[in-house]
């Protein structure tokens, strides 16, 4: 659905009118190109506190790509010369050395460019040197949380990579992913890098190709749109929806050269079904990604059974059936990956869905409870919470409300559901194997539960 108070707001005579009267200009937002995606462009300023530990690393690959890594803006260019912005605060250890970041965030926030990037790298807590350091490593959350709100307004993104013990090998696709427009609407987020847990391919342009991945709740929506950025990077996706959505399933698979299962994945036997189609075309899984959901939204007092049921089946118990059918095998070892969609009602709650927001926030949990099990096999486990996406679903939403979960963001505006799919991407990517356990919301940095 489109919104008309964005579209507005970036017209000629909207911008005039909309400055006139104080109104709020969210920003177009710059999403991948079609034709050419993931093509890095643009010019990146590279700061670094004393002692930081990637700085040379993040130079050395970004060199492989058209991005130009620029040096420090003299004051007549601020206005001119605008750029990305990254900075490796790992070295930072005491409050003091906290001062570094300031005076470099300082000096070049102004130059940052329009949807520009703000990626600030630090240790994760248990992985510093001290206590005293891990405690000023934590503070870059509320660092970049907060920046991230002052730099909204001009489409622009900061977001924050911490790395753990024997992460220093799998920084290269979070930041490459973070730069791109494929992160457009993911803003204020903490992403953590580990040792990888299998090998990382790099091509970077066509991460998925020759890979078999499975999505459900593929006939529309956030899950075809998922379905579409994994063909376009090389994938061929098995969509599964329910029978009732079968022709809309087949049309979408046919487009894309997938494979189209129309299963009901609450009935008996599903998983089983589910595991033996992949198995009988494939002895190496890619990955699944649990995109199926519904809601039944009611105050709890006037809930039903049949309510809180059968959305429990749907959004969280086919999800682990289907988990323990595929990990009863071996499809997925060795590079697989399995991806929740979650929700930001599962982390912040939202009125009169405590069925869904318990569904979501369990989902979150089997990211974090499975993680290393699935990692010492080879296995990466995330998920992604969406804030207000612009979908068929919020389209029914009343206007008001509707227009409310638009605005109550940074970016001021509601995401695509290729905003969610590309973060799924992200992923899903062999290089992204030192990727597991993040639970990551796309959703601009909503005011609610930020």
């Amino acid at each position: 659905m489109s919104d008309t108070y964005l579209e507005l707001a970036n017209s000629a005579l909207g911008k005039k009118l909309f400055s006139a009267m104080g109104l709020p200009e969210p920003v177009a937002l710059v999403r991948e190109n079609p034709e050419k995606p993931h093509h890095l462009s643009g010019k990146v300023l590279l700061g670094a506190s004393l002692g930081s530990l990637f700085g040379g690393s993040i130079e050395g690959f970004l060199k492989d790509t058209a991005i130009e890594i620029s040096g420090p803006l003299v004051t007549e260019k601020l206005v001119t010369e605008k750029r990305h912005l990254i900075y490796d605060a790992s070295g930072i250890a005491t409050a003091e050395q906290s001062a570094e970041l300031y005076e470099f965030f300082h000096q070049q926030v102004k130059s940052l460019a329009h949807c520009g990037r703000v990626i600030v790298i630090g240790l994760k807590p248990s992985a510093a040197d001290s206590l005293e350091q891990g405690a000023v490593q934590r503070g870059l959350h509320g660092f970049v949380k907060s920046l991230a709100k002052e730099i909204g307004r001009n489409g622009s993104t900061a977001n924050l990579l911490m790395v753990d013990k024997g992460g220093d090998a799998a920084i290269e696709a979070p930041i490459r992913f973070l730069l791109s427009a494929g992160s457009a609407f993911m803003n204020a987020q903490i992403l953590t890098a580990s040792a990888p847990v299998a090998p990382m391919e790099a091509n970077w342009q066509q991460p998925l190709q020759g890979k078999i991945l499975v999505v459900t709740g593929v006939a529309r929506g956030i899950g075809l749109a998922i379905a579409e950025v994994l063909a376009r990077d090389g994938a061929q996706v098995i969509g599964v929806d329910v029978p009732q959505a079968e022709a809309e399933l087949r049309s979408a698979m046919e487009r894309l050269g997938g494979l189209a299962l129309p299963l009901d994945i609450t009935s008996e036997g599903a998983a089983t079904i589910l595991r033996d189609f992949c198995s009988a075309r494939t002895s190496s899984l890619h990955g699944i990604i649990h995109n199926a959901g519904v809601t039944r939204d009611k105050m709890l007092s006037r809930m039903t059974d049949q309510q809180w049921n059968m959305l429990m089946q749907v959004n969280l118990g086919s999800v682990q059936r289907i988990n323990a059918a595929l990990l009863d095998t071996e499809l997925l070892d060795n590079g697989g990956k399995i991806v929740g969609v979650a929700s930001i009602s599962g982390i912040a709650g939202n009125i009169g869905q405590t069925n869904y927001g318990f569904s979501k926030s369990a989902v979150i949990g089997m990211v974090e409870t499975m993680a290393e099990s699935c990692g010492a096999r080879g296995i990466t486990i995330n998920a992604v919470a969406p804030g207000f996406i612009e979908t068929q679903m919020t389209a029914a939403i009343p206007f008001f409300t509707r227009q409310m979960g638009r605005r109550l963001s940074s970016l001021g505006q509601g995401g695509l559901p290729i905003d969610v799919a590309e973060v799924i991407g992200f992923f899903v990517s062999p290089q992204a194997a030192g990727v597991n356990g993040n639970v990551v919301r796309v959703c601009g940095q909503s005011i609610l539960g930020a």
